[in-house]
Protein backbone atom coordinates (compact mmCIF):
# COMPACT_ATOMS: atom_id res chain seq x y z
CA UNK A 1 0.00 0.00 0.00
CA UNK A 2 1.21 3.18 -0.85
CA UNK A 3 1.78 6.22 1.40
CA UNK A 4 3.22 9.50 0.32
CA UNK A 5 3.48 12.58 1.71
CA UNK A 6 1.53 14.31 -0.30
CA UNK A 7 -1.89 12.37 0.59
CA UNK A 8 -4.54 14.23 2.77
CA UNK A 9 -5.74 12.62 5.63
CA UNK A 10 -8.24 11.92 7.73
CA UNK A 11 -9.00 10.00 11.05
CA UNK A 12 -11.94 9.04 11.94
CA UNK A 13 -12.09 7.62 16.09
CA UNK A 14 -14.95 5.67 17.41
CA UNK A 15 -13.95 5.91 21.03
CA UNK A 16 -16.33 3.99 22.14
CA UNK A 17 -14.74 1.17 20.24
CA UNK A 18 -11.43 1.49 21.36
CA UNK A 19 -11.83 1.97 24.80
CA UNK A 20 -14.26 -1.26 25.53
CA UNK A 21 -12.34 -3.40 23.36
CA UNK A 22 -8.69 -2.36 25.16
CA UNK A 23 -10.56 -3.00 28.88
CA UNK A 24 -12.10 -5.50 27.79
CA UNK A 25 -8.65 -6.99 26.35
CA UNK A 26 -6.16 -5.57 28.08
CA UNK A 27 -7.56 -3.66 31.27
CA UNK A 28 -5.95 -0.28 29.54
CA UNK A 29 -6.81 2.78 28.49
CA UNK A 30 -5.83 3.72 24.50
CA UNK A 31 -3.19 6.47 23.68
CA UNK A 32 -5.21 8.45 20.82
CA UNK A 33 -2.71 10.30 20.32
CA UNK A 34 0.03 7.63 19.38
CA UNK A 35 -2.88 6.33 17.28
CA UNK A 36 -3.21 9.55 15.25
CA UNK A 37 0.75 9.77 15.14
CA UNK A 38 0.90 6.66 13.27
CA UNK A 39 -2.06 6.69 11.10
CA UNK A 40 -0.55 9.75 9.73
CA UNK A 41 2.85 8.52 8.96
CA UNK A 42 4.13 11.49 7.34
CA UNK A 43 1.43 12.34 5.33
CA UNK A 44 -0.86 15.67 5.67
CA UNK A 45 -3.66 15.40 8.59
CA UNK A 46 -6.61 17.28 7.38
CA UNK A 47 -8.89 16.46 10.32
CA UNK A 48 -8.44 13.83 13.28
CA UNK A 49 -11.84 13.54 14.57
CA UNK A 50 -12.98 11.56 17.92
CA UNK A 51 -16.58 10.69 18.52
CA UNK A 52 -17.20 10.63 21.70
CA UNK A 53 -19.82 10.16 24.27
CA UNK A 54 -20.97 12.91 27.66
CA UNK A 55 -22.59 11.71 30.90
CA UNK A 56 -24.90 13.74 32.90
CA UNK A 57 -21.86 13.00 35.50
CA UNK A 58 -19.10 15.05 33.03
CA UNK A 59 -16.48 12.92 34.75
CA UNK A 60 -15.14 12.49 30.96
CA UNK A 61 -14.04 16.12 30.62
CA UNK A 62 -10.84 16.18 31.05
CA UNK A 63 -10.58 13.19 29.16
CA UNK A 64 -12.13 15.49 25.93
CA UNK A 65 -9.88 18.21 27.11
CA UNK A 66 -6.81 15.78 26.60
CA UNK A 67 -7.80 14.46 23.24
CA UNK A 68 -8.43 18.45 22.26
CA UNK A 69 -4.90 19.32 23.13
CA UNK A 70 -3.51 16.61 21.26
CA UNK A 71 -4.65 17.96 18.33
CA UNK A 72 -7.79 15.96 18.01
CA UNK A 73 -11.45 17.59 17.21
CA UNK A 74 -14.25 16.11 19.19
CA UNK A 75 -17.80 15.56 18.51
CA UNK A 76 -19.91 14.51 21.16
CA UNK A 77 -23.17 12.79 22.01
CA UNK A 78 -25.26 12.63 25.31
CA UNK A 79 -25.89 9.22 26.63
CA UNK A 80 -28.96 7.77 26.15
CA UNK A 81 -30.58 5.60 29.11
CA UNK A 82 -33.92 3.81 28.02
CA UNK A 83 -36.73 3.12 30.29
CA UNK A 84 -35.30 -0.52 32.28
CA UNK A 85 -31.69 1.32 32.64
CA UNK A 86 -30.23 0.02 28.61
CA UNK A 87 -27.57 2.73 27.90
CA UNK A 88 -26.60 3.62 24.07
CA UNK A 89 -24.04 5.38 22.73
CA UNK A 90 -23.75 5.22 19.09
CA UNK A 91 -21.98 6.91 16.69
CA UNK A 92 -21.51 4.58 13.51
CA UNK A 93 -23.98 6.64 11.25
CA UNK A 94 -22.35 9.66 12.50
CA UNK A 95 -18.84 8.88 11.49
CA UNK A 96 -19.64 6.97 7.85
CA UNK A 97 -21.44 10.60 7.49
CA UNK A 98 -18.77 12.82 8.46
CA UNK A 99 -16.02 10.30 6.29
CA UNK A 100 -18.39 10.24 3.28
CA UNK A 101 -18.97 14.37 3.53
CA UNK A 102 -14.78 14.94 3.39
CA UNK A 103 -13.76 12.12 1.32
CA UNK A 104 -13.80 14.97 -1.45
CA UNK A 105 -11.09 16.68 0.45
CA UNK A 106 -8.65 13.78 1.23
CA UNK A 107 -6.95 10.96 -0.40
CA UNK A 108 -7.19 8.35 2.32
CA UNK A 109 -9.55 7.91 4.94
CA UNK A 110 -8.72 6.49 8.50
CA UNK A 111 -11.26 4.26 10.34
CA UNK A 112 -10.13 3.77 13.96
CA UNK A 113 -12.88 0.75 14.71
CA UNK A 114 -12.71 -2.42 14.15
CA UNK A 115 -16.70 -2.59 13.82
CA UNK A 116 -17.97 -4.32 10.72
CA UNK A 117 -20.82 -1.90 10.34
CA UNK A 118 -18.52 0.30 8.49
CA UNK A 119 -18.40 -2.27 5.43
CA UNK A 120 -20.51 -0.39 3.29
CA UNK A 121 -18.62 2.95 4.06
CA UNK A 122 -15.33 1.45 2.80
CA UNK A 123 -16.77 -0.18 -0.08
CA UNK A 124 -18.58 3.57 -0.65
CA UNK A 125 -15.28 5.29 -0.55
CA UNK A 126 -13.04 2.57 -2.39
CA UNK A 127 -15.30 3.16 -5.11
CA UNK A 128 -14.89 6.62 -4.97
CA UNK A 129 -11.06 6.35 -5.58
CA UNK A 130 -10.21 6.85 -1.95
CA UNK A 131 -7.63 4.87 0.06
CA UNK A 132 -9.47 3.60 3.03
CA UNK A 133 -7.44 2.07 6.09
CA UNK A 134 -8.36 0.66 9.60
CA UNK A 135 -6.88 1.36 13.49
CA UNK A 136 -8.08 -1.17 15.87
CA UNK A 137 -7.04 -4.48 17.58
CA UNK A 138 -7.45 -7.54 15.75
CA UNK A 139 -8.64 -9.54 18.25
CA UNK A 140 -12.24 -7.13 18.37
CA UNK A 141 -12.27 -6.23 14.84
CA UNK A 142 -14.62 -7.98 11.95
CA UNK A 143 -12.76 -10.26 9.69
CA UNK A 144 -14.91 -9.13 6.58
CA UNK A 145 -14.10 -5.43 7.92
CA UNK A 146 -9.98 -6.01 7.41
CA UNK A 147 -10.65 -8.20 4.13
CA UNK A 148 -11.73 -4.81 2.70
CA UNK A 149 -9.50 -2.57 3.62
CA UNK A 150 -6.38 -1.14 1.88
CA UNK A 151 -4.39 -1.18 5.22
CA UNK A 152 -4.76 -2.82 8.65
CA UNK A 153 -2.76 -1.33 11.78
CA UNK A 154 -3.16 -3.67 14.65
CA UNK A 155 -3.47 -2.28 18.25
CA UNK A 156 -2.56 -5.35 19.67
CA UNK A 157 0.81 -5.90 18.00
CA UNK A 158 2.36 -2.80 20.10
CA UNK A 159 0.65 -2.46 22.83
CA UNK A 160 3.60 -0.52 24.66
CA UNK A 161 2.79 1.82 21.98
CA UNK A 162 -0.80 2.38 21.62
CA UNK A 163 -1.92 1.39 25.30
CA UNK A 164 -1.51 3.19 29.00
CA UNK A 165 -2.06 0.76 31.83
CA UNK A 166 -4.56 1.43 33.94
CA UNK A 167 -2.99 -0.53 36.72
CA UNK A 168 -1.01 1.48 39.43
CA UNK A 169 1.63 0.21 40.75
CA UNK A 170 1.45 -0.48 44.90
CA UNK A 171 4.08 1.31 46.75
CA UNK A 172 6.85 -0.40 48.47
CA UNK A 173 6.66 0.37 52.35
CA UNK A 174 9.64 0.92 54.14
CA UNK A 175 10.06 -0.18 57.82
CA UNK A 176 12.27 1.36 60.20
CA UNK A 177 13.08 -0.35 63.56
Amino acid sequence: MIKHPDQRVGIFIDVQNLYYSAKNLYDAKVNFSEIVKVGIADRKLIRAIAYVVKTQTGEERPFFTALTNAGIETKERDLQIFFGGAKKADWDVGIAVDAIRLSPSLDAIIIVSGDGDFIPVVEYLQNQGKQVEVIAFKETSSSKLLEKVDDFTDLSADKKKFLISEKIPKKKRIFSS
